[in-house]
């Protein structure tokens, strides 16, 4: 299968399930999901994967066992390449979501990342990392950060916005754009995830792989 750009009927179909994501619509539409959103992510990761190493698809079904959202269909489709620090690309309703590196670490990978923030002499190296993948765009995923300090440091640390994170991941939201539909979406692509790629080897270099973090 040739990769020739996405399908903008995938923003549709994400926008359609959103208000009907039960089994019944699912099952009325999973030919639809086939060809117009799972069909081009297959194509790009066979063309991904050169490069980038092994990428897996992940499944459209919601582990509802633990929350109180019980809808069954995730309202996005993603792909990861399998590495400790990996590149990641979701399509939703809202466009693209490029990114990367730990978004799951373990505690003792977390501990190692705030070593080396809180340690004069590494911590220029890693503003250094950081500066160059945010000329290209990308920031450090803030979602669920702490509110305060982790313990053992100061609210007043001059990289305190760095020792508050928990996901050492990095992100550029896309907004639906005309290149998205095309084959040059896999230019963008792979010229984002090279960005990404800058972020991966710092995480790789400094701080010890860790299987069950991702």
């Amino acid at each position: 299968m040739s990769f020739d750009g996405l399908n903008p009927d995938a923003l549709a179909f994400f926008d359609e399930l959103a208000v009907n994501n039960t089994k019944e619509w699912w099952q009325s539409q999973k030919s639809r999901f086939a060809e117009n959103v799972a069909g081009p992510f297959e194509a790009l990761a066979e063309e991904l994967e050169p490069e980038f190493g092994t990428v897996k698809i992940f499944r459209p079904y919601r582990d509802v066992r633990f929350s109180a959202d019980k809808s069954p269909y995730k309202l996005q489709i993603g792909l990861v390449t399998r590495a400790s620090a990996a590149h990641y690309l979701q399509l939703s309703a809202s466009g693209l979501l490029i990114g990367g590196g730990m978004y799951q670490p373990s505690p003792s990978q977390l501990a190692a990342f705030r070593s080396l923030v809180d340690d004069a002499r590494t911590a220029p190296d890693l503003e250094a990392t950081l500066a160059e993948v945010r000329a290209g765009g990308f920031e450090p995923m803030r979602d669920d950060e702490l509110r305060t300090a982790p313990r053992g440091f100061s609210v007043d640390h001059p990289r305190i916005d760095l020792l508050r994170l928990r996901h050492l991941a990095i992100g550029r939201e896309e907004q639906p754009d005309g290149w998205m539909w095309t084959p040059d979406a896999l230019d963008e692509i792979r010229a984002a995830w090279h960005v990404v790629s800058v972020w991966c080897d710092w995480l790789h270099a400094n701080i010890a792989t860790d299987p069950e973090a991702r």
